[in-house]
């Protein structure tokens, strides 16, 4: 014979953060803590970059977005709600083309209009009409109304296309920190 255990978890405020029914299943209660507000969007047609020119990805696909903070139709950014001041993890990621030897990709995250931070690469191969991928992950403290922007760099010459589906943004606010 097994015991089977009936038991609920709470919080300091009395919230439910886990419970059990005893039948093996436990719940998540409402006063669980979540990585939220969290969103992930891509670009879903090319985007044309000038050459040296940082340029906002307009990633406007949306795979999820939990609080509806990221704005995906006109400024294509990430707006921190109210009451959601914390520690946030940012990714994105690009892919362009016909960059050649000693040519430059750049990533860049934007805090409120200002670069907090550049991702360089650089093809170092000697071949040339190389198509670059690469991608990032950065952490910053933000509070309420802080926004955050990608950009994209490359100093190829001419304008060339930030692939769709391999140019990407998203982010999660971290919990316990």
């Amino acid at each position: 014979m097994s015991n089977i255990l009936v038991n609920t978890i709470k919080d300091t405020g009395n919230n439910t953060l886990l419970s059990s029914d005893g039948s093996g299943s436990v719940t998540l209660g409402s006063g669980f803590p979540t990585n939220t507000p969290s969103f992930f969007a891509y670009l879903s047609s090319a985007q044309s970059i000038p050459s040296s020119t940082a340029t906002k990805a307009q990633c406007n696909t949306e795979n999820w977005d939990t609080d509806s903070a990221y704005d995906n139709s006109s400024n294509y950014r990430f707006t921190v709600p109210s009451g959601k001041d914390g520690k946030y993890v940012f990714n994105a990621g690009s892919s362009v083309a016909y960059l050649d030897d000693a040519e430059v990709l750049q990533l860049y995250l934007y805090k409120n209009g200002s670069s907090i931070n550049a991702f360089p690469v650089r093809e170092y191969s000697g071949a040339f009409d190389n198509q670059l991928t690469y991608s990032f992950s950065y952490t910053v403290s933000l509070i309420a109304g802080d926004y955050i922007e990608f950009y994209i760099r490359h100093n190829e010459g001419a304008s060339q296309d930030a692939q769709p589906n391999f140019t990407y943004f998203s982010g999660y606010r971290l919990i316990g920190v």
